[in-house]
């Protein structure tokens, strides 16, 4: 933790975070990373780290993130302030576009802005999934994990949830099964 950081900064960097990513979700992870990595708050080793606890936890992958990363800058404070930065913006945005929706909702305009936004929201979520693997992906066995993972999630439905318990529980076995063979 550092007491450096103040709340307002944090609350100021998430704000613009979830005012300035459309999409929410994974399409804010490359946001999070490019804001905290610049500020030195975290270092790209980390990241990965706080997206798969993020993704494992209950809730939102935006808002997990946000507390995860709010919490290491500086603990619980740093959880709500970064939490609530991340979540007022689109709130205060869905609310406005509803309160306008009745208006426009039928308009050939909003329906073409909106099929635009989906394939570039597509693009971003790949490059970062490109540059993840580049940084996390170094061993064979890495490669072999993701793309049996994309291939269980993508076309067998499959959880991630039971995905990634079923990794813990093969790693504590094969470090105990190490250990036991090291004495």
């Amino acid at each position: 933790m550092d007491s450096q950081i103040s709340l307002a900064k944090i609350f100021a960097v998430f704000a613009k975070i979830g005012a300035f990513t459309i999409g929410g979700g994974y399409m804010m992870v490359p946001a999070i990373q490019n804001e905290m990595s610049k500020r030195g708050w975290i270092s790209d080793e980390e990241l990965p780290d706080i997206v798969a606890i993020a993704q494992g936890a209950p809730g939102l992958l935006t808002v997990n993130m946000a507390i995860f990363a709010g919490y290491k800058l500086r603990g619980v404070k740093g959880s709500i302030v970064a939490t609530l930065g991340s979540i007022t913006p689109p709130f205060l945005i869905i609310l406005l576009i509803a309160m306008l929706a009745t208006n426009f909702k039928d308009s050939p305009i909003v329906y073409k802005i909106l099929q635009g936004v989906r394939p570039v929201s597509v693009a971003i979520i790949a490059a970062y999934t490109l540059k993840l693997s580049k940084t996390n992906c170094r061993n064979w066995w890495q490669w072999a994990i993701a793309v049996v993972t994309l291939a269980l999630v993508a076309l067998l439905k499959v959880s991630p949830i039971w995905i990634l318990l079923t990794l813990i529980v093969l790693a504590v076995a094969l470090t105990a099964w190490k250990e036991r063979r090291t004495r």
